[in-house]
């Protein structure tokens, strides 16, 4: 069952791509005291997510921040290399923290996963957003299958 409104983001360590390389965040850490802001996409350089999901958020960021969002996350079932090259890729700077969950386990724990296999992906995150206090689920948006509508940074702006 997926997470709902309400209930509290689950205990997982992230890898992130840092300047002094690769770090374990747990997503305590990351959610803990702070509104948080974290999409999930189904995987780095896919076609949606390239071309709208990240870059939407990049462009949007300072407005998502005076919206008093401490951070925002990208998520994908990525490893920590690839979530680097693709943060570069974009220039995402600081704007967004670019989180691997490389064997998909908080996705999971999230019940936020599918199964990909038959598009070769294997098990991935679906796509979504959603906005967190102090970890604390406050809005969730989940993506219908194929679509790209409620979870877009604008969409998010719209909520906070």
């Amino acid at each position: 069952m997926a997470i709902q409104v309400g209930q509290k983001i689950p205990s997982a360590t992230l890898k992130v791509p840092t300047a002094d390389g690769i770090q374990d965040r747990t997503t305590d850490e990351l959610f803990a005291g702070k509104k948080v802001v974290l999409f999930s996409v189904p995987g780095a350089f896919t076609p949606t997510c390239s071309a709208k999901h990240l870059p939407g958020f990049v462009q949007n960021a300072a407005a998502i921040q005076a919206k008093g969002v401490d951070s925002i996350i990208c998520l994908a079932v990525n490893d920590a290399f690839v979530m680097g090259a693709w943060g570069k890729d974009q220039n995402v700077g600081d704007k967004v923290i670019m989180a691997a969950d490389g064997n998909g386990e908080f996705a999971k724990a999230l019940g936020l996963d599918f199964d990909g296999s038959r598009f070769g992906m294997g098990t991935r995150s679906q796509r979504f957003a959603l906005v967190a206090q102090d970890g604390v689920v406050k809005h969730l948006a989940v993506e219908a299958p194929g679509k790209f509508e409620v979870s877009s940074a604008e969409a998010v702006l719209g909520k906070l």
